[in-house]
């Protein structure tokens, strides 16, 4: 159950969805097999998230430090527009599709950009000089949900728009509403 393309997945292509799989119906030893990889039939889809969080995350760490904070986050979700940009178009728009109109994915996606929170915080913590063990210092933590909020709204523009405007051009449209 691995994506054409190797071991994980890209981000916007869901080559783990249950449309990219032969439209045979698997036998339960199948079925059970499957759950062993994957925790939940949402994780089918959106396993693959954990390691473009880890990638976004890498990407934020590698940014000049003498960056503005917001421009490094813009830049490292990045990330997600190349691979946006790499994919069939008609793939991406069915797989952000299914996702914004399925409650259960909706709700499995918002929690793993949840998961990514953990791992930018501590970055853009350090970027603004805050202390990691007073957190009153809400700053990194806004900071960064904002970011996912504007990655959110982008993407729901470009499934919209049928994605005749880059998800880069939307994402940077939300995030400079912020500026």
């Amino acid at each position: 159950m691995v994506g054409e393309r190797g071991a994980t997945p890209p981000v916007s292509t869901c080559t783990n969805s249950p449309s990219s799989w032969s439209s045979r119906r698997p036998s339960r030893r199948h079925r059970a097999s499957l759950f062993r990889y994957f925790g939940t039939k949402e994780d089918i889809v959106l396993g693959h998230l954990e390691e473009s969080g880890r990638r976004i995350a890498a990407e934020l760490a590698a940014r000049p430090d003498d960056e503005q904070p917001w421009e490094a986050l813009r830049r490292a979700l990045d990330v997600l527009t190349r691979i946006n940009e790499s994919a069939p178009p008609e793939q991406v728009l069915s797989c952000l599709r299914m996702l914004q109109e399925t409650p259960s994915l909706r709700a499995r996606h918002h929690e793993k950009q949840l998961s990514w929170k953990k791992l930018l915080v501590p970055e853009l913590a350090r970027r603004l000089g805050a202390d990691p063990d007073r957190p009153e210092d809400t700053r990194p933590s806004a900071l960064v949900g904002a970011a996912l909020a504007c990655l959110d709204a982008a993407s729901t523009a470009w499934v919209a728009c049928e994605g005749t405007v880059p998800l880069a051009v939307l994402l940077d449209r939300a995030m400079g509403a912020l500026a």
